[in-house]
């Protein structure tokens, strides 16, 4: 497959992009070229913006709306989402290397459960409030849309985290520019079209392809009220800089190096928990930033479990992200790979003894594999345990007793996710709420549409999901009467 697009989707129309240069996706299964569009320059992000505010200052666009309006033309882009959904995993796994039936699940019905959920917010929620004042008279209190919102979205969840910013913002009544990035830019194309199909008012949504140069123009421009952005923690600190110097509201969801905690009590019979142990520990080959890659076991199992999750890891199919049989994918670019690799040569050189994996798969020859890796013999000083690695790597770690599982699992920059593994879910639950972390799962772990999803220290501000992620694209304003 190679797509070749030439026009930028701004302002409702297909628009010639203001310079010639080109971004070029790689298929990392493959390593060869997947397509071509342009990529956006700070003028198109000009463009871009203004359409965008135009679309927002005119009510009879789309901020006007009645909310019921709104979501019934987001029940629509919802189906024509649907509609494409061969079409949106072809192109996503042909980008980051996602195997197909993860990306079937992702980011085919997952967008399009995540727009339809807001969809109901939108139709089913009270964006005014009165109440009684306490100096007499009433208070109307009114959730007005917060503008123009710049979405910069990363690679390895493209759709899924791009409806994380647009549909809550779609909800509340803004308009939006989307910077994909730059490794995913096909499928942003797709979603354009799905847009135009859909019916939404020209201008609403803005796609600018583009680097971090554009992206950081993006961010900073003055016709943007708020900011939503998913990836790295250094980029999310600057961006937390730019957007603190000119007070404007930024959502920020970063990284992670979560733990999952293994009690002394668990069933660890693969047959029973395997898929939720792939999904909470190396789900989309381990490119997600929620991932528990730390793996805390108490010390008199821990062998067992190192075992376990040895076999767990090696016996998980790797290869082409084609393959529908494929578990374990490409890392997302030669660059990754190579980030990938030298955590596992510092593992190594700091005495982590590799278990399974540990290198690129003899059978493949072609494209930027690495082996599902599990690190036993480690403290939670090294740095596989304490660096985001956002890669198949697991690092088993011993604990004794809870309250040192509990001081493990703390002991990190990070607080995104996290889990709990345990025969008794009520002990699981308290041994949760003791993480810091903004979300953790007992058992199992799903990002779930209706509950807020962020993190705490370095991984982030805000929360996105359920109707708090609605909230954050509302600004509050308040009448006395």
């Amino acid at each position: 497959m190679s797509l070749t697009y030439e026009s930028l989707f701004i302002g409702g129309e297909w628009v010639a992009p203001s310079s010639d240069k080109v971004i070029n996706p790689v298929n990392p299964s493959t390593e060869q070229v997947a397509g071509q569009v342009p990529e956006a320059q700070e003028a198109d992000v000009d463009a871009a913006v203004d359409a965008a505010r135009r679309a927002f200052d005119d009510p009879s666009v789309w901020s006007g709306w009645e909310p019921a309006r709104r979501a019934q033309v987001m029940e629509r882009l919802a189906e024509e989402l649907d509609a494409r959904a061969d079409a949106f995993v072809e192109r996503v796994s042909s980008q980051n290397g996602m195997p197909v039936a993860v990306a079937r699940q992702l980011e085919v019905g997952y967008p399009s459960a995540v727009l339809r959920y807001y969809a109901g917010l939108a139709a089913t929620s009270e964006f005014t409030e009165v109440r009684p004042g306490m100096f007499g008279g009433d208070i109307e209190v009114r959730r007005h849309p917060v503008g123009v919102v710049a979405a910069v979205v990363p690679w390895n969840f493209p759709q899924a985290l791009t409806m994380f910013k647009l549909a809550p913002a779609l909800a509340a009544g803004c308009t939006l520019v989307i910077k994909p990035s730059p490794e995913t830019v096909l499928d942003a194309y797709l979603l354009a079209e799905a847009v135009e199909a859909a019916g939404i008012p020209a201008g609403v949504i803005n796609i600018v392809p583009a680097g971090r140069e554009v992206g950081a123009y993006l961010v900073a421009h003055h016709g943007v009220d708020k900011v939503a952005f998913t990836g790295s923690t250094a980029a999310g600190r600057a961006i937390a800089e730019q957007c603190g110097r000119l007070l404007r509201p930024v959502t920020l969801e970063l990284g992670g190096k979560s733990a999952a905690i293994v009690l002394d009590d668990a069933q660890l019979d693969l047959a029973e928990i395997g898929q939720g142990l792939f999904a909470s520990t190396l789900l989309n080959n381990g490119q997600t930033c929620f991932l528990g890659t730390r793996v805390l076991a108490p010390r008199n199992r821990y062998d067992e479990v190192v075992e376990a999750f040895t076999a767990f890891a090696g016996s998980l199919a790797v290869g082409a992200a084609s393959s529908p049989e494929t578990q374990i994918g490409p890392m997302a670019t030669a660059r990754q790979r190579d980030r990938v690799e030298s955590y596992i040569a510092k593992g190594r050189s700091e005495g982590g003894r590799i278990t399974t994996g540990g290198s690129r798969p003899g059978d493949l020859d072609r494209g930027y594999f690495v082996q599902p890796t599990v690190f036993a013999g480690l403290d939670n000083n090294a740095t596989v345990a304490q660096e985001e690695i956002f890669g198949p790597v697991l690092t088993v770690i011993s604990y004794d007793g809870v309250d040192d599982a509990v001081r493990i699992a703390n002991d990190s920059d990070f607080g995104l996710g996290g889990t709990v593994w345990t025969s008794d879910p009520g002990r699981g639950a308290e041994v949760a709420r003791r993480v810091q972390t903004g979300t953790i799962g007992v058992n199992r772990y799903i990002p779930d549409p209706a509950a807020p999803f962020g993190g705490v220290k370095g991984s982030g501000l805000g929360r996105e999901l359920g109707p708090e992620g609605l909230a954050a694209y509302q600004q509050l304003q308040t009448i006395y009467r």
